[in-house]
């Protein structure tokens, strides 16, 4: 292992295998081109320190540090690509080192990150419901709220028993942020255009749109509009959906077929 360390912080204790680890990660090849720079994505990455692969590995100098200390890493791209069953990528030369510049912003045990996230969702939701609440008065729409925390509005109502776990819907829709800005739409492929089928209770998408979608029944036309923990969370997604981000979908439900989800094949927004 080819490393140099920046800061040691002899207080924290090391991280181990199983251990949750937050870190900011700068991430070079041979000629010092950045690759990859979390800072700069504005949120650091969470990983689970896994046991060392091969000598000289990322994960094992993961495993020097602590939390708040700093350092960097050159690992053999040969080595990693070789065990990684992977091809290297444009722009890693074979043979050449990469450079891992890496600051533990956290280390926690599976049950600590556990209970600190049970937590941050809990204090999300609460800021969260706030400015759902705001938007829901500035805009005068006439809401009701869900037990998981879903705010939705039936425009339409359609005929039939509501959509529940286990059936299929047929849905056109358009997501949306609270500010306007659409980041996706049934509208946008002429094979969805008619609707995309999705089986409810299949785990195929974020929770609140699966919630949302049990409100509503054959025909029924509306918006939901979803907290951030039911979400994307702090994550944000596909770099159109910012960190803890409230959103929204307006939605129709086109068709209802009660009990067919095991049949489905389809796939709605919101895919984890």
């Amino acid at each position: 292992m080819k490393y140099q360390i920046h800061e040691d912080d002899e207080d924290t204790r090391k991280a181990k295998v199983g251990d949750v680890m937050s870190i900011h990660l700068k991430l070079k090849n041979s000629t010092d081109s950045v690759l990859r720079d979390t800072q700069k994505e504005g949120t650091p990455m969470k990983l689970i320190l896994q046991v060392a692969p091969f000598k000289g590995s990322f994960e094992e100098g993961l495993a020097m540090l602590s939390k708040n200390d700093s350092a960097t890493f050159y690992v053999n791209s040969d080595s990693l690509f070789s065990k990684s069953m992977q091809a290297p990528p444009p722009g890693i030369a074979k043979g050449s080192d990469i450079a891992f510049t890496v600051k533990v912003v956290d280390v926690q045990s599976e049950e600590e990150f556990t209970k600190a996230q049970a937590a941050q969702q809990e204090k999300q939701k609460g800021v969260d419901d706030k400015i759902i609440t705001d938007y829901v008065a500035k805009n005068k729409l006439a809401t009701k709220k869900t037990a998981l925390g879903v705010y939705y509005v039936v425009n339409q109502a359609g005929s039939g028993a509501n959509a529940a776990k286990g059936d299929v819907v047929k849905v056109k829709y358009t997501g949306k942020l609270l500010d306007g800005k659409v980041f996706d739409s049934s509208n946008n492929n002429p094979q969805s255009a008619a609707g995309v089928d999705f089986p409810l209770g299949a785990g195929m998408a974020i929770p609140g749109w699966e919630e949302g979608l049990t409100q509503f029944s054959k025909g029924g036309k509306g918006t939901i509009i979803i907290p951030s923990p039911l979400a994307y969370g702090d994550k944000g997604a596909g770099g159109v959906i910012p960190p803890n981000a409230v959103i929204m979908f307006d939605v129709e439900v086109v068709d209802v077929k009660k009990g067919a989800a095991a049949q489905a094949p389809g796939m709605a927004p919101g895919g984890r």
